[in-house]
């Protein structure tokens, strides 16, 4: 990695942001901050209450230590053994008390709550921007000098604000032609509407994203080319599939090249897992890299190629410590920064002083190297569970291994799912005639969810012109048999280019435990069999 000083500064790219971004000015009480915390400064002009009046004289908390999970490969420890844990006693967790006392000397350097319960700037404590400032230099190494990171309420929070600065209503943005719906349902309000791009094994193709550029047609598509890209490369949502680096640097080129921002929505981006392998084939390891080495394996983000300030990624502790915690942060150029933090402070000010106080006590008591240590146990954790989900489908269906070769799935290694054969009947050729495709997958490398195509066209009576109901009756017939999944037409970046003989469901594997994994994918199979037969 390049020193800051042989780094360049990011470059002036103003001109992307919208009227409401440009409109806004500093809250007039927010500005008075600079001021606040100066020597001999007595302030008069906030309506701060005082902290003695704080109910709380110190907040404290077991916290699980950073070596909580395994990093050799192995079941979820939730589960793995757990009729032994519940035969003999549950294993006690290991745990570290972490306190945080409503003062301190040193108000600025360390947690406390007098600082972080009080009114605020939209910049977050100093220690959690401190930390955050440290983690994103160590990890993601930004490719320009004058970077800089600002707190969130977490990655919808983040993406809200990032289409509001750069958009202005009746524009579009550019995005996976599947994605994440709470960032189409987001813009949709503003008039903000997004145009998918195709995917294939290594991500959103770059040919396909300079094809759409070059060809916009203002006239046809009745607004101006998009210049804003929305992207989850890592584990992208619903799909799973990460964007490799060599297709990383063809799309950010291309952005270069016709003045594109990317704004990089990576929740995803520390479960990143190895390839799935089927039970008879997997193998279990006792140990791992170190979480060094571990995290330099990561795929690099968009910000290590980002020479320009072009790049806003967004990151949340959603995945990694808790969602309720609403927090999460953005890396940016400075200008972005600032507009994001004006927007900031005139709406949620700053994510709450609670949630800042424990994740920043949390880390800081980790330190960097203990939290890159609970990161890796926790992909160890998801890989783990992705893997059972697919088992336990394989327990269900006969999962036959092929090369992709059109789509989103070109070149990626999918598992077709049919009828298990009777006994006798796996080699004959009867078999390998009446077999049916019910549905197909590609194992996820990052995130905590299968995205499943459903082949409608072998159900029984099928129909052209049946399509567009079987995605919605099949959904239906599932979640009445105990079972819920996401409808893929959620997913949908422009409804009119779904072809409607794929329906798709999102599996996901993060919540339930391995009894009820398990179980619904027996209801799954029963449902989906009997679904193919007898459609109506």
């Amino acid at each position: 990695m390049a020193s800051s000083e042989k780094r360049q500064k990011a470059i002036d790219l103003s001109h992307h942001l919208s009227d409401l971004a440009r409109a806004r000015e500093t809250s007039p009480l927010k500005g008075l901050a600079r001021y606040v915390g100066r020597p001999g400064v007595i302030s008069l002009a906030g309506g701060m209450p005082s902290p003695d009046y704080f109910p709380f004289a110190g907040i404290s908390g077991d916290a699980l230590v950073s070596e909580s999970f395994s990093v050799s490969k192995a079941q979820p420890e939730s589960s793995g053994l757990s009729w032994l844990w519940k035969l003999f006693g549950a294993r006690k967790e290991k745990t570290t008390t972490i306190t945080i006392p409503k003062f301190t000397d040193h108000p600025a350097e360390q947690v406390n709550l007098a600082t972080a319960l009080q009114y605020g700037t939209a910049t977050g404590v100093p220690p959690l921007s401190k930390f955050i400032s440290t983690f994103v230099e160590k990890v993601y190494q930004p490719g320009y000098s004058d970077w800089t990171t600002l707190v969130q309420t977490g990655n919808t929070d983040g993406w809200s604000r990032a289409i509001l600065m750069l958009c202005n209503q009746g524009e579009a943005f550019i995005t996976e032609d599947w994605t994440y719906p709470s960032a189409l349902a987001s813009s949709k309000p503003y008039g903000i509407h997004p145009v998918g791009v195709p995917m294939d094994s290594e991500g959103m193709r770059s040919d396909e994203l300079r094809k759409l550029l070059a060809e916009w047609d203002e006239t046809a598509r009745g607004c101006k080319r998009p210049h804003v890209l929305y992207t989850v490369p890592v584990g992208q949502n619903p799909t799973g599939l990460t964007t490799s680096l060599a297709r990383k640097k063809e799309i950010y080129d291309v952005c270069v090249e016709y003045d594109i921002i990317i704004v990089e929505d990576d929740p995803y981006y520390f479960l990143q897992m190895a390839p799935y392998a089927a039970k008879f084939e997997r193998r279990s390891s006792a140990g791992s890299a170190s979480p060094e080495k571990w995290l330099a394996s990561l795929s690099p983000s968009y910000v290590k190629l980002d020479y320009q300030g072009r790049v806003i990624r967004l990151d949340t502790f959603s995945k990694t410590i808790a969602p309720g915690s609403r927090l999460g942060f953005f890396t940016c150029n400075p200008r972005f920064a600032e507009r994001l933090e004006r927007a900031g402070e005139t709406s949620a000010q700053a994510p709450c002083g609670f949630g800042q106080s424990l994740i920043a006590q949390l880390l800081t008591t980790w330190q960097f190297e203990g939290y890159a240590r609970w990161l890796q146990g926790l992909a160890v954790q998801y890989e783990a569970r992705r893997d059972f989900l697919i088992d336990a489908l394989s327990d269900e269906f006969h999962l036959k291994m092929s090369l992709g070769t059109t789509g989103s799935w070109r070149g990626c290694t999918v598992y077709t799912a049919s009828a298990k054969p009777r006994r006798g009947l796996m080699m004959s050729e009867k078999f390998a005639h009446d077999e049916k495709t019910y549905f197909s997958l590609v194992p996820p490398s990052a995130g905590m969810f299968l995205w499943l195509k459903m082949h409608f066209e072998n159900v029984r009576g099928f129909q052209p012109g049946d399509e567009d109901s079987l995605e919605v009756k099949l959904w239906e017939k599932i979640a009445e048999a105990g079972v819920l999944t996401g409808p893929g037409y959620y997913f949908a970046a422009e409804a009119d280019a779904v072809n409607p003989a794929e329906g798709h469901y999102r599996v996901s594997f993060s919540f339930a435990s391995e009894e009820d994994l398990k179980k619904a994918a027996k209801i799954f199979g029963e449902v989906v069999r009997d679904f193919f037969e007898n459609p109506q």
